[in-house]
């Protein structure tokens, strides 16, 4: 376990869902769209409610559609069983740079989504994937669900802190 102070920002990014073995590993439901994403973190946070605390990954792999992990100073199943229901979070500066048009889902969190005709429609408090495409649920005077594709989405500035869409304010 590490003292240091939090990271600014943390993305939830699995769950630890029951040790793995004898030897300390943990198995990690990830909420990742790729299981093998949580392999690029070398520390991981983990969460129960307020309380946080980083964890160096001494080893980690995929395991079927779960992650299985060995922690720093986790040495056995007792350890590892008292870490089940924690959150794994790690920091948002630690993720890979996109190309341009690309997002994260946690920086479209909490933007405000405007149509073009200047009317908030609201803020975004989740993403889901359908298959199709992606959806941005907009919740404000009532929930809407927006597809995120090019003819709806016109612009998406973060750093603004707004999403600019062609919809309705009636739909």
């Amino acid at each position: 376990m590490n003292s240091k102070p939090l990271p600014e920002r943390l993305v939830a990014m699995g769950r630890v869902i029951a040790p793995y073995g004898v030897k300390g590993w943990v198995k990690v439901q990830p909420f990742t769209q790729q299981p093998q994403s949580l392999l690029d973190y070398h520390e991981w946070q983990l969460q129960k409610g307020d309380a946080s605390q980083a964890w160096a990954v001494d080893a980690v792999r995929v395991h079927g559609s779960a992650v299985v992990a060995k922690l720093q100073g986790i040495d056995d199943r007792d350890q590892a069983a008292m870490l089940s229901g924690m959150q794994v979070a790690v920091s948002r500066n630690e993720f890979p740079e996109l190309v341009t048009g690309e997002y994260y889902w946690a920086d479209l969190v909490g933007l405000t989504v405007w149509n073009e005709a200047g009317i908030a429609l609201g803020r975004v408090a989740r993403v889901f994937e359908t298959g199709a495409n992606d959806v941005l649920v907009v919740e404000g005077a009532r929930e809407r669900l927006l597809p995120f594709i090019g003819p709806v989405v016109r612009q998406v500035d973060v750093a603004g802190g707004r999403i600019v869409v062609d919809w309705d304010a009636d739909y």
